[in-house]
């Protein structure tokens, strides 16, 4: 049966998706102007998401995924078409509403892990809650027990320097999921770690995949593509192929 692609008004007047994806664009476009060039990015990518996906982005350096990735997390403004997360339609609002949306819908991991080094554990996932304003006894019970559930909680009061690269990321994914986002947003979430480490790292995801959490991940790296059950690749701005794995994360094997 075909999706339905119906809309509602918002609450603030926005339009709304009646359709219960978490990620739909529309003609997505992104340029950039660079002196009398114009680079097209992203040149009208269509693509759906639904509620507990695992998908990966795939494409070789000037695809467009990096772009592509800025757009569906809000960091960057689309130069045409529309984009729905979670519902509402994000690609018109001002920086501080992607702001506000970033904290609030999407949870972000990073192959640099992007951590505070003289922050603990606990206080690194705190950070999110910190900015929502949340009470801190409130905001230690929550981060504390996004720690255990990636594997870390007899690590709390360590800092990254006393951290292997991996228990680093399960740090970033705890911080992640702190504010129980709609998206998990990973770009190149394995690029730093070894093999062994990263099938680790990949099978918490598939866990929490496992679990509801719709997830996405930018990756050049075919291995970590197949351990998740849809790829999309773009090239030259555009979706190429968008297919079903035939493995199963469970069943993918690294390759090196």
């Amino acid at each position: 049966m075909a999706r339905s692609n119906r809309r509602r008004r918002g609450g603030n007047g926005d339009a709304v998706a009646a359709n219960g994806l978490v990620i739909q664009t529309e003609g997505l476009r992104k340029y950039y102007v660079l002196g009398a060039e114009t680079v097209r990015a992203v040149r009208g990518v269509d693509l759906n998401v639904g509620p507990g996906e695992f998908l990966s982005i795939m494409g070789p350096s000037g695809s467009g995924k990096s772009t592509f990735m800025n757009l569906i997390g809000c960091l960057d403004t689309p130069t045409a078409g529309n984009y729905w997360l979670n519902g509402r339609k994000v690609s018109e609002l001002s920086d501080d509403q992607l702001a506000r949306v970033r904290n609030r819908d999407i949870g972000f991991v990073f192959q640099t892990f992007n951590l505070l080094p003289r922050a603990t554990a606990l206080h690194n996932v705190e950070l999110p809650l910190i900015y929502a304003g949340m009470p801190a006894r409130r905001r230690h019970r929550r981060a504390a027990e996004k720690l255990e559930r990636v594997g870390l909680g007899d690590r709390m009061t360590h800092k990254p320097p006393e951290l292997s690269g991996g228990q680093r990321q399960r740090v970033a994914i705890a911080r992640a999921l702190v504010n129980d986002p709609a998206l998990l947003l990973a770009d190149e979430p394995t690029g730093n770690l070894d093999s062994t480490t990263s099938r680790e790292i990949m099978q918490i995801f598939g866990e929490l995949n496992g679990a509801g959490q719709t997830i996405v991940v930018v990756t050049h790296e075919s291995d970590i593509a197949a351990m998740t059950s849809r790829q999309v690749h773009l090239n030259d701005g555009l979706v190429e192929r968008d297919i079903l794995n035939e493995r199963t994360k469970t069943d993918a094997t690294f390759s090196h």
